[in-house]
């Protein structure tokens, strides 16, 4: 786990071996439609607000108008589900494992930087430049700076300013699409900036004060360095509770 190149941030190394055992991971990040599923069987509520760009500034401020159901932009039901918080997605999970008899949860860092590489071992899995962005995710391209001329840009076009229906790049070796770009993704681990305090068969860090949780992977509005496989985005100074216009998830599954 980790980065030893000279893009890595502080909180991506030291570089550290951890051993994973075996487990299913969602080859899509959860949609609005599954979502919209869940609300519609239980009558869960999420809290209402959510960081969004309804200006398109640039600037994700918080609206209390905003949710799942308007992000500050048109989805589809095959979309990911976005404006998720930490609490959301672990709520998304537990009705999934009564639903179904297995057992469904969020990864942990080390399955999901595990699942992101793929057998890599490159800043992202599809290679060393964001040459190949458009090809294998929602990223930060020419699509989003024509809304946004500000934000740095890969030098290509996917066609998407905002969220792309899952599936919609090419996926991982190991059948896995989203993992770059799209939507952040919840993480169940607490936050650690030191990477080498977790423990090392794979599970979830819970030590420390847990204010904060991770994302991963990346959104269609960050830049490249953000879809790197070792990124890891703990939010701060804001807190788990906290919902944006580009945080999703994606879940695994006990084997």
């Amino acid at each position: 786990m980790g980065d030893a190149s000279a893009m890595a941030k502080p909180d991506e190394q030291p570089v550290h071996e951890v051993t994973v055992a075996a487990f299913a991971a969602g080859r899509f990040e959860v949609t609005r439609g599954e979502f919209a599923a869940f609300v519609t069987a239980t009558g869960y509520a999420p809290s209402s607000g959510c960081l969004i760009d309804r200006t398109r500034t640039g600037q994700m401020l918080f609206d209390s108008s905003a949710s799942w159901r308007d992000p500050g932009y048109p989805q589809t039901d095959r979309d990911p589900v976005v404006c998720m918080g930490w609490a959301d997605a672990q709520a998304y999970a537990a009705w999934l494992s009564r639903r179904t008899g297995k057992v469904y949860r969020l990864l942990s860092e080390a399955e999901w930087e595990y699942a992101a590489r793929a057998g890599t071992t490159s800043e992202f899995f599809w290679g060393n430049t964001d040459h190949d962005l458009c090809t294998y995710a929602n990223g930060g391209d020419l699509a989003a700076q024509k809304q946004y001329p500000s934000w740095p840009a890969a030098p290509c076009n996917d066609g998407y300013v905002f969220t792309a229906p899952v599936g919609s790049f090419r996926p991982n070796a190991f059948g896995l699409y989203d993992m770059a770009g799209n939507a952040w993704e919840w993480i169940a681990d607490c936050y650690a900036p030191r990477y080498d305090v977790q423990p090392r068969d794979g599970s979830a860090y819970t030590g420390g004060s847990c204010d904060h949780h991770v994302l991963r992977g990346g959104s269609w509005g960050w830049g490249t360095s953000d879809e790197r496989s070792s990124q890891r985005n703990p939010l701060l100074p804001l807190p788990s509770t906290v919902r944006g216009g580009d945080f999703g998830f994606r879940l695994a599954r006990a084997l």
